[in-house]
């Protein structure tokens, strides 16, 4: 079956549904009505959606077909008139599955059952102490229990995670594999595993991930693009287009095009999960951002290099969060210092990957995708759907936005609310990444390059000093 391009609007009693089926026969429609799940069906095409309220088939419902441009219009009344539904640009949410209803799978019938097992525990352990004293060793383990008898004891070495498979899987939570098996016989330029990447556990990907960060770290490069700072700081001046959006939004055509082509998955995530994709996220958006200033927003072929060698998820398939994470925190917000902790990996990318490698060019990418979170779902599923766009382009990096950005445009639509992505924002925003927590001594090494230019002009004033004398 194919999933036809539809349009959906809505008045204050209706909502009106357009879908572009050219060359049926209008007599073979069938369109079902079941609260809130729509579906219409018409050879070869056959569309499902899942609206936010309820809807109704009744009397002032209709659907027409127009056979000159191919359009099938369904008007369907609301249950509650008036009702504002606020998604239906949102078409990975509208295609989604209705959730279904789980029921428990144990009741429990009667407490008499637990008190009469109480019992029986009390005579088993009656039987068990006069069966010690019936034998010569069960009397020396009962004296030596009644003794307090101890031997030396030492603290066992942490088990390592037992592994049933021979690969390990990454990408959106950890839904994929198999997508690097041949990756040494591609020209993959941001791959930091090796042939090893499909069989590498997560800690041992991080601990590569951090020695290849370490290896191409060049103080020379840093201190001279620290020292000469005008092609960075006209990056810096320039006015991002997420700053001010103009209201109201709509998504292009190609847009509408790219959501309807997206998949039909559902995400059952955890708590902690749900933690881990919100951080992603932020590194996901920090490495677009950076991207989207130093093109000024007008992508190079060099972009799907950017992006992914400055995205730790995408190189290394390390995702944060990179610190141990308190199991009390995770029905919390994040806070500043959560996303302090999870850009660190970006920051410390920024400045030894890319062509411009500046502390506060990264300062103001963090802010860019402040700028971006705070603008809800829809500017944020614009961002993604741009960089899956790039990613999709390129013949080896495709498979990052397989096995990431193509799930987090339907999750971002499907499982997230403008409100937490306000809060997201503001912490982005107040979030604080030190220079020293880097690990490269940016302080010392600024500090000489400030001194170098402090003695510099010091020299060339002596010399005119001198000049002037003679």
């Amino acid at each position: 079956m194919i999933t036809p391009r539809f349009t959906c609007s809505q008045t204050d009693e209706s909502v009106i549904i357009s879908v572009y089926c050219p060359s049926i026969r209008a007599s073979d429609i069938e369109v079902n009505v079941d609260e809130t799940l729509f579906t219409l069906h018409v050879n070869p095409y056959f569309l499902r959606l899942n609206f936010s309220y309820p809807i109704l088939d009744d009397d002032n419902a209709s659907a027409t077909y127009d056979p000159g441009p191919g359009l099938i219009t369904v008007t369907l009344t609301k249950e509650n008139r008036g009702q504002e539904f606020k998604d239906l640009d949102l078409m990975a949410k509208l295609l989604a599955p209705r959730p279904s209803k789980h029921t428990p799978l144990i009741e429990v019938l009667d407490d008499e059952l637990s008190s009469s097992m109480d019992e029986s525990r009390w005579t088993m352990a009656s039987w068990k102490v006069g069966h010690i004293h019936s034998s010569k060793d069960g009397l020396l383990e009962f004296l030596g229990a009644n003794n307090d008898w101890q031997l030396p004891q030492e603290v066992p070495e942490p088990l390592t995670s037992l592994r049933l498979e021979n690969i390990s899987r990454y990408g959106f939570l950890n839904r994929h594999s198999g997508y690097l098996q041949h990756i040494s016989y591609t020209e993959n330029e941001v791959n930091e595993l090796g042939p090893d990447a499909e069989t590498l556990s997560p800690s041992e990907r991080r601990i590569r991930r951090i020695k290849h960060e370490d290896d191409k770290w060049d103080e020379e490069y840093y201190m001279a693009d620290f020292a000469d700072t005008e092609n960075i700081d006209a990056l810096i001046a320039w006015e991002s287009p997420y700053h001010r959006m103009v209201q109201p939004f709509e998504f292009t055509e190609a847009e509408k095009l790219a959501m309807l082509n997206l998949p039909r998955v559902e995400f059952l995530a955890s708590a902690a999960e749900k933690r881990q994709l919100y951080l992603t996220l932020v590194t996901l958006l920090f490495s677009y951002a950076y991207d989207a200033r130093t093109t000024q927003h007008d992508p190079t072929p060099e972009s799907a290099w950017t992006i992914c060698s400055m995205t730790p998820s995408f190189s290394a398939l390390d995702p944060p969060p990179y610190d141990s994470l308190d199991s009390s925190a995770v029905s919390k917000d994040l806070t500043p210092a959560d996303i302090a902790s999870a850009l660190i990996p970006s920051y410390r990318r920024c400045l030894a990957f890319p062509l411009y490698r500046s502390f506060a060019l990264a300062e103001k990418c963090r802010s860019d995708v402040s700028d971006i979170l705070s603008q809800g779902v829809r500017i944020v599923t614009r961002g993604l759907l741009e960089m899956k766009d790039i990613l999709d382009h390129h013949e080896v990096y495709y498979i990052y936005s397989k096995i990431w950005v193509t799930d987090f445009c339907i999750w971002v639509q499907t499982h997230v609310v403008d409100e937490d992505l306000v809060k997201l924002s503001h912490s982005v925003r107040h979030a604080q990444v030190s220079k020293d927590g880097l690990g490269w001594h940016l302080v010392q090494l600024e500090r000489l390059v400030l001194e170098t230019e402090e003695r510099s002009s010091d020299s060339d004033d002596e010399s005119d000093s001198d000049a002037d004398s003679n």
